[in-house]
């Protein structure tokens, strides 16, 4: 049997979202994971490379994925709001999720923006998720205090060479981030995972599952 694999055009606060929906590569969905991509302004969809290799590995370990278009990408309506409104698409697209697949535990995950708009929502959820994955976290021009208080399960996974979040200076805000914490370095050129996405996929695979 084929896995499913659904277009959706989910309900927002700002209009509809396009979304993708993709069941695991074999069997019965274990847990499900909502998956945010980079940022708008910059060219970010839910299919830039690293958000669907994210979501492949997912799938790899059992995950059902939803995938989703911020507000103003592509055939999502509305208009980039900075951040803010983002996070209530992705809650949007979470009650979707969430709502398919009411008896499966469930995780949040991110690349670059996506990773800040998945921990922003994921501190602030009650009921919490059971895991949310940071992949090429940015750390630049950026508040991370509310993520030392934040005691949900948090993986990141980065580049050894991303300019967004350099090495020297997430290490210096993880040892304030709350635990229970994960970091995992993928030896790569850039922030992309740049000829390491076999890697980062793995990585994935390996840490970020529940």
């Amino acid at each position: 049997m084929s896995r499913k694999i659904e277009t959706h055009f989910i309900p927002g606060p700002d209009g509809h979202l396009e979304s993708l929906l993709e069941e695991p590569e074999h069997g019965e969905p274990r847990f499900a994971a909502l998956v945010c991509h980079p940022h708008p302004l910059y060219g970010g969809t839910m299919h830039n490379k690293v958000v669907y290799r994210m979501a492949r590995g997912l799938r790899k370990r059992g995950a059902v994925v939803l995938r989703f278009n911020f507000r103003g990408v592509n055939l999502s309506e509305g208009t980039h709001a900075n951040g803010v409104g983002e996070i209530e698409d992705a809650r949007a697209a979470l009650a979707f999720l969430r709502e398919r697949y009411p008896h499966l535990s469930w995780m949040l995950g991110g690349f670059s923006f996506g990773s800040r708009v998945a921990l922003r929502l994921g501190c602030s959820l009650d009921p919490s998720p059971e895991r949310i994955l940071a992949a090429g976290f940015p750390t630049k021009g950026q508040d991370n205090g509310y993520l030392t208080a934040c005691t949900i399960p948090k993986v990141f996974i980065q580049s050894t060479h991303d300019e967004h979040g350099p090495r020297l200076e997430l290490e210096a805000a993880y040892l304030r981030f709350a635990d229970p914490k994960e970091i995992h370095w993928v030896e790569s050129k850039d922030h992309f995972f740049a000829d390491a996405l076999d890697a980062f996929e793995a990585a994935v695979q390996q840490y970020a599952s529940l």
